[in-house]
């Protein structure tokens, strides 16, 4: 392996950070693995890209609290300048995802048919896992991360002391003053895991509860928005076929009354377009023409009846 010195400081637009990996029981001898890192620059922009740092090639048995002591710690940042850190591959969405859907899809909220606080409830599935049998989630080899920072100057001084300790030729140790704060790896790890796959009996049962409790939730927001749309015409008036729609369904003259509704909302926008003035005035113009041809005929008529008119 090459001296640090003989590393570059950047390539391809990344920072590299050699770090050192401390020796484990299962292999005695030390090793150097390398960071890299850059400006956050996502293909769908979000509002903590300006303040993030983008990590490639991130050792498997990172954690949140292992990045947030590498810049804090070791690398002289104050404490308290990171947010959070996402790492790739996660279960579930992450917020910033949901950030940059809200952030591209934001002015556009109307275009949309809007739902109740029904249909939102019924996919409403947060809070109801069961509990987890590992305590700690390892990573897959050469994963990603983000950082996010509380702002853009506490972004711009991490990326510097990434510059500081390469020009120092220092290689900070991975996870250093973590022992005990982490969960274990090794035996130790898999030992928990088996304990964790029979949690305690109230546990289970309170998550089970907490489930059920949510499904029934679930359930009768489900029927009560069936009921709603079986009851309620939509803007053209039509009903909403649903199951079960002997319970309570919408009568006709119901519907009728709410399409006259919905007609009289809709009048004064005939000719709200341009278009539609200029279907407007081709209409008026056949109608004229249609007159003229109409009168001219009843005019020849009647000159062919006054011709043919003889007095006795």
């Amino acid at each position: 392996m090459a001296p640090t010195n003989q590393i570059p400081l950047e390539i391809c637009g990344y920072k590299i950070l050699p770090i050192s990996l401390p020796p484990l029981p299962s292999c005695p001898a030390s090793a150097t693995h390398y960071l890299y890192l850059r400006p956050h620059e996502p293909k769908l922009p979000t509002q903590t890209a300006e303040r993030s740092l983008f990590l490639v090639n991130v050792p498997i048995d990172s954690t949140e609290s292992h990045i947030k002591r590498l810049f804090s710690i070791q690398l002289g940042l104050p404490q308290g300048r990171i947010e959070g850190v996402e790492f790739a591959g996660s279960n579930g969405k992450s917020e910033r995802e949901e950030d940059a859907v809200a952030y591209l899809s934001k002015g556009r909220q109307g275009k949309k048919r809007k739902r109740g606080l029904e249909a939102e409830a019924i996919e409403n599935l947060e809070g109801t896992a069961l509990p987890a049998i590992w305590d700690r989630e390892l990573q897959k080899d050469g994963l990603t991360a983000v950082v996010i920072f509380v702002d853009r100057p506490s972004m711009n001084a991490a990326y510097k002391a990434v510059e500081r300790t390469r020009r120092a030729s220092e290689e900070p140790v991975w996870g250093e003053g973590l022992e005990g704060k982490v969960p274990a790896l090794g035996s130790t790890r898999y030992l928990n895991h088996y304990k964790l796959q029979y949690p305690d009996k109230d546990q289970l049962l309170q998550s089970v509860n907490k489930y059920m409790t949510e499904f029934a939730a679930r359930e009768a927001a489900q029927v009560r928005l069936q009921a709603r749309q079986r009851q309620v015409p939509d803007e053209e008036g039509f009903i909403t076929v649903t199951k079960g729609g002997r319970n309570g369904p919408a009568r006709q003259d119901m519907a009728q009354d709410m399409a006259l509704k919905q007609k009289e909302k809709r009048r004064g926008f005939e000719d709200f377009y341009r278009f539609q003035h200029r279907e407007k005035r081709k209409a008026k113009a056949a109608e004229l023409m249609r007159r003229f041809e109409e009168d001219k005929e009843k005019v020849k008529r009647m000159k062919e009846r006054r011709d043919t008119f003889k007095p006795e």
